[in-house]
């Protein structure tokens, strides 16, 4: 049995807590918020024992194994590290951290610990994820990858209004690269590898974050457009082109249809059945890894977590948005 805290009260928390149940070994016995009244609030709704207000008290807690992070991006590297230090595995939400010096601290962190860190990306975990990467020599040399995720923020309308809530708030690191485009930038990298050179273009707000914009990964042979958006909904469906054919993927953040269209003609449905909740997959590999004594996924690896911050820093660069914490 893995014990969870769980740092976060919001819808995703909610996601993650349900997945879990689907699973032998998870159990959520903590909540952390920053008030108290939200901690007992969300420990009654899921029947969670232990409620915290001070991260220091949770890391140090005897009742939990691990700690799922859900928290804004800007406070997932300093939670993380108290909570590792402490002896804690860590199961952190996209982004892992917003700049390559905090996953390099998450990393040094963990090891100097020996305790398990993930990135909770969900995406490459699923199985229509790797049916896409098990077929990718059936479309020969890959030319060409559009990768689009584009889906409007419930919270932009209040955004509109003058209330300017964490998503669109750069005190908090949010933003539609860091919230939505991060999820191509995965697919990316996973399938293809780092890039060889990275171009970003953005429609900054007027709270100074990006409310959409585009990237375009330059790889050896192969260029990655990759469009996002929190300001607008998208029904276009993201493609691998390759020399022999085309891989046509729906809704590609979630493992939607998975489909191959070659260029004589011939078609082919590669889509697999897969839990309703998608979370159950990351919680499972993270479970089966602390239980075995892992420290890392050999999916969503070190690595590829220090590739993806990598060029998340460089896009934000170009792009001039700036965090409140930096």
């Amino acid at each position: 049995m893995i014990r969870f805290g769980v740092i976060g009260t919001n819808v995703i928390t909610d996601t993650f807590i349900d997945a879990g149940k689907k699973l032998e070994n998870f159990q959520v016995t903590a909540v952390y918020s920053r008030t108290p009244e939200r901690a007992l609030s969300f420990a009654k709704k899921h029947s969670i024992v232990n409620t915290f207000t001070d991260i220091s008290e949770m890391a140090s807690s005897k009742e939990i194994d691990a700690v799922y992070i859900a928290s804004p991006n800007s406070l997932h590297c300093s939670q993380a590290v108290e909570i590792m230090k402490s002896g804690k595995h860590v199961l952190c939400e996209k982004a892992l951290g917003t700049t390559v010096a905090e996953v390099e601290e998450m990393i040094k962190t963990a090891r100097e610990n020996n305790v398990l860190l993930m990135e909770a990306m969900k995406t490459t975990l699923l199985p229509n994820f790797k049916v896409i990467e098990e077929n990718l020599p059936k479309i020969g040399k890959v030319r060409k990858f559009y990768g689009n995720y584009c889906q409007y923020s419930s919270r932009y309308d209040k955004f509109k209004n003058g209330e300017i809530l964490n998503a669109f708030n750069p005190k908090f690191g949010g933003g539609a690269l860091m919230d939505i485009g991060v999820y191509l930038v995965y697919a990316d990298l996973k399938l293809f590898g780092k890039p060889e050179d990275v171009k970003c273009i953005s429609n900054i707000l007027s709270s100074g974050i990006d409310g959409e914009g585009s990237l375009i990964l330059k790889h050896k042979t192969s260029t990655s457009v990759l469009s996002y958006s929190k300001v607008t909904d998208s029904d276009v469906p993201s493609e691998i082109q390759g020399e022999l054919g085309n891989i046509i993927i729906e809704d590609i953040s979630r493992g939607g249809s998975v489909k191959i269209v070659l260029r004589d003609g011939t078609t082919e449905n590669l889509t697999l059945n897969q839990e309703e909740n998608i979370l159950t997959y990351e919680i499972d590999e993270f479970i089966s890894l602390a239980m075995k004594g892992k420290k890392e996924s050999k999916v969503n690896c070190h690595r590829l977590a220090l590739k993806v911050a990598g060029v998340l820093e460089e896009a934000r660069k170009q792009s001039g948005i700036i965090f409140g914490h930096e």
